[in-house]
């Protein structure tokens, strides 16, 4: 199955509510069937006559039917746009880092406010339907009695007191169905069409088709991949194939190579062998069981030895070795809990070189009969790189069927096949030795290196320029045994002191919600004015609603004493008014009657429908508030919280507070003040009952406060429990092609039904308590009712019919009504958790401000000089230090290289720069304290090529340049600079195209060149590259390293690298170690000295290599030599003299 986002799998999960009240749609019409049979048993239904009666039945049906198409209509609008929100979010979480170091928090959070307004319209439109149908729960009964009573004075009849609290009764005893749960079930009948539609499209999406791949006993040495005109398409509305006309072969024991430039269709081709790109025309076959090494490593949450074992038995003897193929052995050493260190979410406590030796693991483990590696000896250094391939890929691995892509040219020999793609076509194929016999452009590569070689050999080394020497290292020198890469032996990844961490629990809060957080919700959406404006107008409503009821008892018995009396008679009521003629006065009841009416239905609909109005925006101020907190938190938050943890927020606790807590808070306060008039009303007439009341509510204050000791709990706990089936599924959709190859669908189901089984228990454990505090409520009400019952008896000689019937009629309603009052309270404090959590991720510890009062003068940096003085840096407050007095100089324009081996900390020299965390010591650029200006400030003026390009699902122009600061002519020019001109006018929209998530209309190369036009827009005086090539092939490392010599020139250039060639022309370099600076000079002068970083590295390339390395640092040298005089009177100023200067 294609996913096309991970949001559009995500949200459904997390909001798809099912049809529980959907019974109610039949129920009510019964109920309907039996009160009409008791009115007209009292001669109150023939009140309007019968064919007006079908009408009104006709009226209300069509009314609902409509109700369902707008609020139906409404809720897919809300539902995509939610779907967008998550989908955003899910983007900015992911690449937060890069965001930071882009400066790009303003316009990705204008895109989610964005967003977010279009979603809250349509939640406002949901909700004024939702407030007129709470409203219209109090006010149809009153409507209903109205007009009955109206139509029945009007024809002639008596109003009795009977009559009165029958009929009264019974609309009341049908009003929490008809006009509540009827609605409510509609509505949720509406959620249902909207959720199970969008589940239906998720699950039409397009499957995969699964091929079973095995092989019989006999067969067991036939394993092969047989490929013959092989044409397949990603999309087939686009006009190339993404592989076109492919034929190959590859047997048991035999290696294939598949090399190619950027977008060549090496990854397709894996792909389509594990059946994940559809085949158009032509034929496969596979014979054996595939597993697979992804380009982009995959790590789940969990141990490392979770990771590699995936699901299977841990045999001790095959995990040693398979850890000593992979390069983990010294890595694991240096863990103080070894294979069993947790690795967070998306790997976030692992390098990428560890994450791609963990990935490459975790298919060797599996010992399959045929492996497909996705470039998987890019993301590490050459020592590491040569034993993954003499150990793993030729070693363990040797008997296997291996289909290998890489962009690492020295290890074609080894090959039995190669295969060389560009554009989806095969450009060639045959053994290393047959290539070479051709005139393709990649074997006059590799002839090219192989006269380099036997150069570098020979004395003849200055007849060389520095440029050819570039070039051809920038292709892949020919290293037949090792790459120009660090060494292992000394420079292997290890994982850094700061990483080695576990993830940090999710945060419960115990006991009551503070009334500060109910403070904070209510206020985010009125001021204090318009919440004291709300209590008016609810004490308004409330007091109208019982005086209406009040004055039909009046009416009541003014009609007896009229009957008894004598025409002229004298009605003494709470008014004080008499007809001036002696005569009863029908106009002047049903006047007031009617004010009544009137009163309590207008000021119950403007009550409900401002509570709701203020919810929402206090929901809307509230998202937008977490989200701004959340980008200007601290990196190390991310590193520590899964996504799944960060999105489970923005899903279903923003999804509580814009649907479910606002209908919820508004019935629970209209049904509080409706109780509160009934005990005022029954104490009114009957003042002892104020005496059992007191124990009464004394009882219902302990059961509430036991029952919401434990809901409430339980509730935090669904949360909790909630988060681990969203990081789940992320993670899994993240690794879909992994999971698929491994055949471990079932499994990861298991695990995920595992989570999902755990929320049920606990959501299960949360309803069996509401059933038990419920239970409890309707004897309370029983008991109250008992009472009121036997006072009404033993003082009937004072009271009047009408109050007894008034006091028993309120009183009954107290059954339904107040079980149900209570139980939304709790669900209210329980719903509170939600804002809780929301309002904890509000107040997120922020890093320093965007902007401040002091700004970086006009124009800088002018020249790009950085000074690192006496600089610390630690990623949090009381971790270890992983920079120690870091002090250095990088001159105006300085190219300068930094090595080191993962945990060195050349990735904290950058956070360090980009102030991620706040060092301690002095960094100043161009003479300028960069602590003491805002954080957009100095990354707005710093550019950086990050090792994982990110781009968002935004249009093209969007991703270029989110500001908008550049016009068509400056973007198409720099993708013209990148060669990414006619990929991008190829698209449907140009400029304009709209990306899938994560850019993967893009291959990885692709994107990387966006990353470098990014750079070329921004026209920064300093330019980081973070380890930039790494995954791209050779040709995209000279582009980029051409484009970057070309347009950068004037620039100071810091290059985190592993391959030594594309930092070995630096004007100099900086070899770190453990955190601080083993040597920083120029490469020539580094290799010298014997005993240096720097030559140590190049020794272990090989002879030829180091020779070439010891050559190009000569000419670099020597041109520095020539023509750096102004740099070398720069480099004799003593770091004392800086130091004051700056």
């Amino acid at each position: 199955m294609e996913i096309k986002e991970r949001g559009d799998g995500i949200n459904p999960l997390a909001n798809a509510n099912l049809f529980s009240r959907l019974f109610l749609c039949w129920l009510t019409p019964l109920l309907h069937l039996g009160h009409k049979r008791q009115l007209n048993e009292n001669d109150m239904y023939n009140v309007l006559p019968e064919d007006r009666s079908e009408s009104l039945g006709e009226d209300l049906e069509r009314f609902w039917a409509q109700e369902l198409h707008k609020v139906t209509k409404v809720w897919s609008k809300t539902a995509a746009l939610t779907d967008s929100r998550i989908r955003i979010m899910n983007e900015v979480v992911s690449g937060i880092r890069i965001i930071k170091m882009y400066a790009w928090e303003k316009p990705l959070s204008a895109l989610v406010t964005e967003v977010r307004r279009k979603e809250i319209h349509q939640i406002l439109k949901s909700s004024y339907l939702r407030g007129l149908n709470m409203a219209s729960f109090f006010a149809s009964s009153k409507i209903t009695v109205f007009v009955t009573f109206t139509v029945y004075a009007l024809l002639g009849n008596a109003i009795t007191a009977s009559s009165v609290f029958v009929t009264v009764s019974l609309y009341g005893t049908i009003k929490l169905t008809v006009t509540l749960f009827f609605p409510l079930a509609i509505e949720k009948l509406s959620e249902t069409v909207v959720s199970v539609h969008r589940i239906k499209n998720f699950l039409m999406l397009e499957e995969v088709e699964r091929k079973t791949f095995g092989v019989h006993l006999e067969e067991m040495n036939e394993n092969s991949v047989e490929i013959e005109r092989l044409t397949c398409y990603w999309d087939k509305s686009l006009d190339s194939p993404s592989l076109q006309s492919i034929s190959v072969t590859v047997k048991s024991h035999q290696l294939l190579a598949v090399i190619g430039p950027v977008g060549a269709g090496k990854s397709s081709l894996l792909s389509a062998i594990l059946g994940e790109l559809p085949h158009d025309t032509g034929s496969m076959t596979v014979k054996g069981q595939l597993t697979y090494a992804s380009q982009q490593p995959w790590v789940f949450p969990g141990t490392i030895r979770s990771n590699i074992l995936f699901g299977r038995e841990l045999n001790r003897k095959k995990y040693e070795s398979v850890l000593r193929a992979c390069a983990l052995k010294r890595d694991l050493e240096l863990l103080p809990d070894g294979d069993l260190t947790l690795i967070g979410d998306r790997g976030a406590t692992l390098s990428g070189g560890q994450k791609a030796r963990v990935n490459l693991a975790r298919a060797v483990y599996q010992d399959a009969d045929i492996y497909l590696l996705d470039d998987p000896l890019s993301a590490v250094d050459a020592e590491v790189g040569k034993h993954l391939f003499e150990q793993c890929i030729c070693g363990l691995l040797k008997n296997k069927c291996r289909v290998l892509v890489t962009h690492q040219l020295q290890y074609l020999k080894a090959a039995d096949k190669i295969l060389v793609l560009r554009e989806g076509h095969t450009m060639g194929q045959g053994t290393y030795s047959e290539l070479q016999s051709s005139d393709l452009d990649v074997v006059s590569l590799l002839m090219k290196d192989e006269e380099q070689e036997r150069w570098s050999l020979s004395a003849d080394s200055d007849k060389v320029s520095l440029h050819s020497q570039r070039t051809n290292f920038s292709h892949g020198s020919q290293c037949s045994h090792s790459s120009l890469l660090l060494s292992y032996s000394t420079w292997s990844d290890q994982l850094p002191v700061e990483a080695a961490r576990t993830l940090a629990e999710e945060s419960r809060a115990e006991g009551n919600v503070d009334s500060h957080i109910y403070l904070k919700y209510f206020t985010a959406g009125c001021n204090a004015l318009v919440l004291l404006l709300i209590v008016l107008i609810s004490i308004i409503a409330e007091v109208a609603y019982i005086l209406q009821d009040w004055w039909l008892v009046y009416w009541a018995r003014a009609e007896v004493s009229n009957s008894t009396a004598a025409p002229f008679i004298s009605i003494n009521s709470s008014v004080n008014a008499t007809p001036t003629d002696g005569e009863f006065h029908l106009t002047f009841y049903l006047s007031i009657y009617s004010g009544l009416t009137a009163a309590a239905v207008v000021f119950g609909f403007v009550r409900s429908l401002l509570i709701f109005h203020g919810l929402v925006k206090s929901a809307q101020t509230l998202h937008n508030n977490m989200f701004n907190a959340v980008l200007g938190t601290h990196v190390h938050f991310f590193d520590v919280n899964p996504i799944g943890r960060i999105l489970n927020r923005f899903s279903k606790d923003i999804g509580q507070m814009d649907s479910m807590l606002p209908i919820t808070f508004v019935d629970f306060y209209q049904l509080f003040l409706q109780n509160v008039g009934v005990v005022a009303v029954a104490a009114t007439v009957i003042p002892l009952l104020l005496i059992p009341i007191v124990p009464l509510l004394l009882f219902f204050l302990y059961l509430r406060r036991y029952y919401l000791h434990t809901s409430r709990d339980v509730k935090r706990l669904e949360s909790t429990t909630r988060s681990p089936v969203f990081s789940h599924l992320s993670s899994s959709l993240q690794g879909l092609w992994t999971i698929r190859a491994f055949r471990a669908e079932e499994r990861l189901k298991k695990t995920f039904d595992s989570y999902q089984d755990l929320h049920s228990e606990v959501w299960f454990l949360f309803l069996m308590t509401s059933r038990w505090f419920a239970l409890r409520l309707d004897s309370i009400c029983s008991l109250f009712i008992t009472f009121t019952a036997f006072g009404c008896i033993i003082f009937r000689d004072g009271l009047e019919a009408g109050q007894v019937g008034l006091v028993l009629t309120y009183a009954v309603t107290l059954v339904g009504n107040f079980q149900w009052t209570v139980r939304q309270s709790a669900e209210v404090e329980n719903m509170m958790t939600s804002v809780e959590r929301v309002v904890e991720y509000t107040e997120l510890e922020s890093e320093a401000p965007w902007e401040t009062e002091k700004r970086p003068p006009a124009g800088w940096p002018s020249r790009g000089m950085v000074v690192f003085d006496r600089v610390n840096f630690s990623y949090t407050a009381d971790g270890p230090l992983v920079l120690k007095d870091i002090s250095a100089t990088i001159h105006p324009g300085e190219k300068l290289g930094i090595v080191g081996r993962t945990g060195a900390g050349k990735s904290s020299l950058i956070s360090a720069l980009f102030r991620l965390a706040e060092p301690r010591g002095e960094i100043y650029i161009d003479g300028v304290l960069t602590s003491e200006m805002g954080l957009h400030d100095l990354r707005q003026k710093m550019s950086i090529i990050p090792q994982d390009p990110v781009l968002f699902t935004e249009t093209v122009r969007k991703n270029l340049d989110p500001f908008n600061h550049h016009t068509d002519e400056d973007l198409w020019k720099a993708l013209e600079e990148v060669q990414l001109k006619p990929v991008v006018e190829e698209l449907p929209g140009k400029l304009e195209t709209v990306l899938a998530e994560s850019g993967s209309n893009f291959s990885v190369g692709q994107r990387q060149l966006v990353c470098l036009a990014r750079a070329i827009l921004r026209r920064n005086r300093v330019l980081i590259i973070d380890e930039a090539t790494a995954n791209v092939d050779p040709r995209t490392d000279e582009l980029i390293q051409k484009t970057i010599r070309d347009k950068f020139r004037e620039c100071t250039v810091l290059t985190i690298a592993h391959r030594l060639n594309t930092i070995i022309d630096s004007d100099r370099i900086l070899v770190l170690d453990q955190g601080s600076i083993q040597e920083l000079d120029r490469p020539f002068t580094l290799l010298q000295n014997q005993e240096g970083g720097l030559y140590k590295l190049v020794q272990q390339t090989g002879q030829a290599e180091a020779a070439a390395l010891l050559e190009s640092a000569r000419q670099v040298n020597t041109q520095q030599i020539k023509g750096s005089d102004n740099l070398r009177l720069e480099e004799h100023i003593p770091e004392t003299r800086l130091s004051s200067v700056y």
